[in-house]
This record gives C-alpha cells, sequence and structure tokens, in this order.
C-alpha cells in the first residue's frame, strides 16, 4: 500500500495476496479445485460483480462443489489466489441469461460498491473483471483468426490452429494521470460525456515509443495547452473499466494560460484548496469517485496546505 499525506492509494490492488502462481500450471491440482468444497467462486456477468440480494455491499461467494455446474456454462474460468483455507475462482457467466445469475444474487457495476467492500474482497473483484474482459476478447487468435483455448488457470490463451499456436497473454493498457499545479491551485477538468459536474484530473493513454513523463507532457498540452517542467511519480492504481494501470504523477505548469482542446475536454480551470474543501458535491460541481487515484492525487493535494 502506496502512502501519501496520509492517503493510502489502494483500491483495487491485490497487494500481498497470494496468487499462487506455482500452481497455475498444474492441471491435476487447478481440476481438482475446481470440484473442492472449499473453494469460492466469485462470479462475474456482462462485467458486474455478484453479491448477495440482501446486502449490496457483501460478495456472493459460491461453493465451488455445490455448483459446479455453472463451471460448464462458463466463458472463462481463471485462478484469482490462494489464502490459508481455500483457492478462489472466478467464473464468467456473461453468455448465460440473466435469470442463471438473479437465482445467485444480484450483478451490480464494481464501480458503485468498490468502496463499501473489504479491500481484499473489493481487489479480488477487480481481478475477477479484468480478467473476464481479457478473456472475452481474445477467444479468436489475432493471428489466423482460429479460436483460442485456455491453459494455465486462465493465464494464457493458445491458438487451436496445430501450424500456428500463437500464445496469448492478459494485457493491460497503460494510462497516466496527472495532477497539474501552478502556484497555489491545482488543475481539473471535465468530458461532456462525465456526470453532471464531476471534476477530475487530467489523465490520458500511454501511446508506443513513449516514456510515461513524455506521455504526461503530451497529454497535458494536447487537452489544456499547458506546457510542464518537473514531473515526478505519485502512484499507481489498477483500474479494470475496463483495463487500465493508471499511472500517477504529479507536475508544475510552465504558466496558467488555458487553450482547450473542445474535442477533448468540456471544460478546465485552476483550482484553491479552499474551493475544493468547500466543494458542494453535487451536480453543479464534484470532485471523482472517492476509489479513484484521481481522487487521492486530490486529496494529498489538499492535505499539504493543512
Amino acid at each position: 500500500m502506496i502512502h501519501t499525506s496520509g492517503f493510502p492509494v489502494n483500491f483495487y490492488t491485490t497487494g500481498a495476496w497470494d496468487r499462487a502462481v506455482e500452481k497455475r500450471g498444474d492441471l491435476e491440482w487447478f481440476q481438482a479445485a475446481l470440484c473442492n468444497p472449499t473453494t469460492r467462486l466469485h462470479v462475474v456477468w456482462q462485467g458486474r460483480t455478484l453479491v448477495r440480494h440482501e446486502d449490496h455491499a457483501v460478495l456472493s461467494l459460491l461453493d465451488a462443489a455445490a455448483f459446479n455446474d455453472l463451471i460448464a456454462l462458463a466463458r472463462s474460468v481463471v485462478l484469482l489466489g490462494c489464502d490459508a483455507e481455500a483457492a478462489h475462482i472466478a467464473i464468467d457467466l456473461s453468455p448465460q441469461p440473466e435469470s442463471v445469475v438473479t437465482s445467485l444474487g444480484q450483478a451490480i457495476d464494481l464501480r458503485s460498491i468498490g468502496p463499501l467492500l473489504p479491500p481484499r474482497e473489493a481487489s479480488l473483484s477487480a481481478l475477477a473483471r479484468g480478467m473476464a474482459y481479457w478473456h472475452e476478447r481474445h477467444v479468436f487468435c489475432g493471428v489466423c483468426g482460429a479460436p483460442t483455448l485456455s491453459e494455465q488457470a486462465g493465464y494464457q490463451r493458445r491458438c487451436s490452429n496445430a501450424h500456428c499456436k500463437a500464445l496469448f497473454f492478459p494485457r493491460i493498457d497503460p494510462a497516466v494521470i496527472m495532477r497539474i499545479e501552478y502556484k497555489d491551485r491545482i488543475l481539473l477538468g471535465r468530458q461532456a460525456s462525465w456526470a453532471p459536474g464531476m471534476h477530475s484530473v487530467l489523465a490520458g493513454f500511454v501511446e508506443p515509443g513513449e516514456s510515461l513523463e513524455d506521455t504526461v507532457r503530451r497529454e497535458t498540452f494536447e487537452e489544456v495547452g499547458i506546457h510542464v517542467g518537473s514531473v515526478r511519480y505519485f502512484a499507481s492504481q489498477p483500474w479494470p473499466f475496463p483495463s487500465s494501470l493508471m499511472v500517477g504523477f504529479v507536475a508544475e505548469a510552465l504558466d496558467n494560460k488555458l487553450h482547450l482542446n473542445r474535442e477533448e475536454i468540456d471544460s478546465a480551470a485552476w483550482f484553491t484548496r479552499e474551493q475544493l474543501i468547500n466543494s458542494p458535491e453535487d451536480d453543479t460541481f464534484k470532485l471523482s469517485r472517492k476509489d479513484s487515484i484521481s481522487r487521492a492525487l486530490v486529496n494529498d493535494w489538499i492535505a499539504q496546505g493543512a
């Protein structure tokens, strides 16, 4: 867990969780785990997380032995790891009708319940969601178009074409997210597609041939026409919505004159600590989600002025 000015950046990170990497290649062990009553199944359906009907802040973890018939219906089956008592396995039931899922609980967008879950449950749910997304998009070989098969307990897919046999591994999309500072203010902006009032620090995806610092400078100039000087690392956070790794930075603006690129950003402005502390958090103005590194970057800056 990374701490900055007392604000941890820990949402959706698995940290010290045992991913049981050494067991991924043991097919016999994995098959046995799928029938073991101590194994817990984490269910994903169309990008959503299965929770109990009566309490949306509690995951609905299924007994693998009792619900073994569901495994045969899953699009993907992935070993999330092990604790002292059990293996944890994610199954993606997205191809099945919603009635299959509603009989087990309720499928809810992880973003709406993530901050309410215990850290480990939120992290495993994020991992399950991210792996389900990757499997969904690699059903066919990107080289020859043949179907692919899951291997290594869900962490590898191999082309079924004997003349190809291309291997594919889980991928993430690296993105930078940066707090731009100028004297006693920071820059926040918003996109037109966001919820009313939502403001965030700037962010953007890394392009081929770029360093992370290069991306911070390019994205800042592209979106708001600002050149930045020093760029320093803050923290990183997995963001499986759908498959990003957010790498946070703090950068110093060389001036405060904004020239917005309206194709990328709807509005942007400089804000003082007092303005952010007194944020109404409504449709006129509100900060980004509490489980996001964007919010951690803002909270960290506010705390520095205390």
